[in-house]
């Protein structure tokens, strides 16, 4: 049996823009899809003391739209986009932009994979025009997804 390994890993492209993070989880895919597609978002989407993510709301359809908002470095924060593609439990994909900005949106496509035990949550996160973000941006998703990680496992559901 595979053994579950619970710390995220994130790597930033510099080259490309992209954001690569992965984490295994010891829960099924349908379950993984679950958090990453409801207000449960908002229990493991964070930084701490960098963002924390308060509110989500979400279509989760092809062309449905969500939005965040929350307290990133002591101000208020409010990300939006549109789901592109949705296969559960396999792939969930989404534009993503910070509300006031002219920045094209970047993408996030969610990949869920069965393996022994568990599953394999890994997004790509590409279109992140500015350098100075890509390292904060890896930080974020490896620190949610070590929250996801922790939390996950030990809800019922």
């Amino acid at each position: 049996m595979t053994e579950i390994k619970t710390h995220a890993r994130a790597v930033a492209e510099v080259i490309e823009g992209c954001i690569v993070a992965s984490v295994e989880i010891a829960r099924t895919p349908d379950r993984v899809f679950q958090a990453l597609s409801t207000p449960e978002i908002v229990d493991w989407w964070v930084n701490p003391g960098v963002f924390d993510t308060r509110e989500w709301k979400g279509d989760v359809r092809v062309g449905g739209r969500w939005s965040a908002s929350g307290i990133a470095r002591g101000a208020p924060y409010r990300l939006e986009g549109e789901f592109l593609e949705v296969d559960p439990p396999r792939k969930l994909v989404q534009s993503w932009q910070r509300l006031g900005t002219s920045d094209t949106p970047s993408i996030l496509t969610y990949l869920l994979e069965p393996i022994a035990g568990g599953t394999r949550l890994t997004v790509r996160h590409t279109g992140i025009v500015a350098p100075e973000q890509r390292s904060g941006v890896s930080a974020g998703w490896r620190s949610s997804f070590d929250r996801l990680s922790e939390i996950l496992p030990t809800r019922r559901g």
